[in-house]
């Protein structure tokens, strides 16, 4: 199954780039009609308002127990199956390419091409492509680097844009049906939550990982079709229109909704992910090609000595 994380670890370099690539775009057309595309979601589904985002949103009950923990389990079992099983399992790498697209007041500005590839658990590369703009991020691990073609430049990840790909590991679907969440240092506890409203006549099975430090991430499935429907998690971040505390902080609910799946060599995946923050959509990855197991070399991810080899 596709990395959930292009629109979580990655958010915040993928918003930067597509307005990057809005501006070079829009800076020889200004008045084009065709510097915003709409988008229109790809199945009908409720936009909740800002208040039922925040009841939806990972709450601090129903801890877990052993009752809801095998619940949870179980649930989880029909959702793998459902996807792929072992097959899913089994996948070492997945590389994709597709368009990627920042909303604005429920607009999608011009699409971004991008190139992504992951190396299970926790490496990928992913590459964005405009007509004057070439950004590739790199994170493997706790590491990476970034280059930027327009300021031909090559830098070490910042110890925020780390800590954002660790935090979409940890709230990714790969995370919690590979079971990363029971390994190393940074495990977490599962439970079930119960069922929620999906729409009419639909409801939604929800499971939550809990870590540590208290981190909770909240996975929705649909209760018919065992498919992967969202993700919810809280997370901290600046204030932007705060003048008086440029410090300032404020907590937001980010939310990940998955559709049109396809069976791609017997793994079913979400070709379209939509992202939303409190809410209102902010982006979009629509996925065109989709490929597990193709054979990913280690120079992939290493830091180029040249920057020569990337401005072929």
């Amino acid at each position: 199954m596709r990395r959930f994380n292009l629109t979580k670890p990655l958010i915040l370099f993928c918003v930067t780039i597509a307005f990057i690539l809005n501006l070079h775009t829009t800076s020889a057309r200004a008045q084009s009609s065709a510097a915003r595309i709409p988008v229109p979601l790809p199945t009908p589904q409720p936009t909740p308002t800002p208040e039922a985002a925040k009841t939806a949103a990972p709450s601090s009950d129903a801890a877990p127990t052993p009752e809801n923990t095998a619940q949870a389990k179980a649930v989880l079992a029909k959702v793998l199956q459902t996807v792929g099983g072992q097959t899913y399992l089994q996948a070492k790498t997945q590389t994709g390419r597709g368009r990627f697209s920042v909303y604005v007041d429920a607009v999608a500005g011009l699409p971004a091409v991008f190139d992504d590839t992951v190396v299970y658990p926790d490496k990928q590369r992913t590459e964005f492509r405009g007509s004057t703009v070439r950004l590739i991020q790199v994170n493997t691990g706790d590491g990476g680097w970034v280059f930027d073609a327009a300021t031909r430049t090559i830098k070490d990840l910042t110890a925020a844009q780390i800590a954002d790909f660790r935090t979409a590991l940890r709230a990714s679907l790969d995370n919690l049906l590979r079971g990363e969440w029971r390994r190393g240092n940074d495990k977490a506890t599962l439970s079930y939550i119960g069922r929620r409203e999906a729409g009419i006549g639909r409801r939604n099975e929800v499971v939550r990982l809990t870590y540590s430090d208290g981190f909770a991430v909240e996975f929705e499935f649909g209760a018919k079709d065992n498919l992967p429907a969202k993700i919810l998690y809280r997370r901290s971040m600046k204030k932007a229109d705060d003048g008086d505390d440029p410090e300032a902080m404020k907590i937001v609910i980010e939310e990940d909704r998955f559709a049109q799946f396809i069976n791609v060599g017997g793994i079913l995946s979400p070709f379209v992910v939509d992202h939303y923050r409190d809410g209102k959509q902010t982006s979009r990855v629509n996925y065109e090609t989709l490929e597990y197991n193709r054979p990913v070399a280690d120079m992939v991810f290493a830091r180029p000595t040249n920057l020569k080899n990337l401005m072929k």
